[in-house]
């Protein structure tokens, strides 16, 4: 019989533009102090634990997840495991720790992702003819010749197909802002830094969005997330651990998925649609919905695809609302997710996309009734 697995807790750091009070605090450093609060808080000793699962996009490699195991100060055998699906990944982690803890092999796994922009490495590869070095700003995400845009030109592309409107894309953003404004995210939030709350939240306006200027088609700097640093991580258990947690979270399912390769923003529909099919959970049980909002368009697809109850999309706001930190996004939504099901009850989806066409999807559900 498989074994269930659950998040018992749930944390994050505050998420900082790009050149902000995070600017120089490398990947492991973000994710240690995540880390050891979510033990802490939990009262599980370190020397418990099996395995750490970090998700990073655009750092320079070497397997982070190992210097963030030894500023944890984890047990010397936990080497970590370091996962690269770019914006999924996050979500991605946590998934693949909860198989892990259903193979019975592992009880206590703590999973999430760590990114920061701000000490992201230039990049270089070799130019064959010449031989010189030259600088680039990302991968190859699908290695189809045309068909390889940047996220920017994808979304840009496919909100003027499905006819959504900067008008909405603004109204979007504005509302993410404002219910980021109003949530309460102490029992969230490790203040790293001096930094208790996400600093790029503001009072958006129609005003200000008229006057964001245009990036490419109707997409604006208003309805596209900033890049930005954050850590957040979950500690997931197994079901002999967890009945010790009276607010311990299911993780009923998740799906890494991947759809066509130049239409990122597509990607969701599949894995959503995936999920609520194997689950045979009806999205009218849903309670707190997380879905990325690394621009407006991209959430609202998602959004109008399965006519969500907008009421229970991004409680406490989004990535419009915080910023984007690639590798750790994914995380965050978990993470956000984990909380908001503390207060509502019932089952939870998250949902994100990625460049190449990939998509992933997690549903929790809490012990207590809705």
């Amino acid at each position: 019989m498989r074994n269930n697995a659950y998040i018992i807790a749930a944390k994050r750091t505050a998420v900082i533009p790009k050149g902000g009070a995070f600017s120089t605090i490398r990947i492991h450093e973000l994710a240690a102090p995540v880390i050891c609060d979510l033990l802490r808080e939990s009262k599980i000793s370190k020397d418990y634990v099996d395995e750490l699962i970090l998700s990073n996009a655009v750092g320079g490699g070497g397997n982070p997840a190992r210097p963030t195991s030894i500023a944890s100060k984890l047990p010397k055998h936990i080497g970590g495991y370091t996962i690269d699906r770019q914006c999924t990944g996050g979500l991605d982690a946590i998934w693949l720790a909860a198989q892990m803890i259903q193979s019975g092999t592992h009880d206590i796994i703590i999973a999430g992702g760590s990114e920061s922009a701000s000490c992201r490495p230039i990049r270089m590869a070799t130019d064959h003819n010449t031989g010189k070095s030259i600088a680039y700003d990302r991968p190859i995400f699908t290695g189809i010749k045309n068909r390889d845009p940047n996220m920017l030109d994808s979304i840009a592309k496919i909100s003027c197909a499905l006819n959504i409107s900067k008008e909405d894309q603004e109204a979007w953003a504005i509302n993410s802002h404002k219910k980021a404004l109003h949530a309460d995210f102490k029992n969230e939030i490790v203040n790293l830094n001096n930094q208790p709350k996400d600093t790029f939240t503001r009072k958006l306006n129609k005003n200000i969005c008229e006057r964001a200027p245009i990036l490419k088609g109707n997409i604006t700097s208003a309805t596209t997330a900033v890049d930005s640093d954050a850590a957040a991580f979950c500690l997931i258990v197994s079901e002999k651990i967890a009945k010790k947690y009276p607010n311990a979270v299911k993780i009923v399912y998740g799906i890494s998925s991947a759809g066509t390769p130049d239409a990122p923003a597509l990607a969701t529909i599949d894995a959503v649609r995936k999920i609520l099919k194997m689950t045979k959970i009806r999205i009218d049980s849903l309670t707190a919905i997380e879905i990325m909002e690394a621009y407006s368009a991209q959430a609202i697809i998602a959004a109008n695809e399965f006519k969500f109850n907008r009421e229970f999309i991004n409680i406490g706001g989004g990535a419009l609302a915080r910023g984007h930190a690639i590798g750790a996004s994914g995380a965050i939504l978990a993470v956000r997710l984990f909380h908001e099901l503390q207060k509502a009850g019932g089952n939870g989806l998250a949902t994100i996309a990625a460049a190449g066409g990939l998509g992933s999807a997690l549903i929790l559900s809490s012990l207590r009734p809705r």
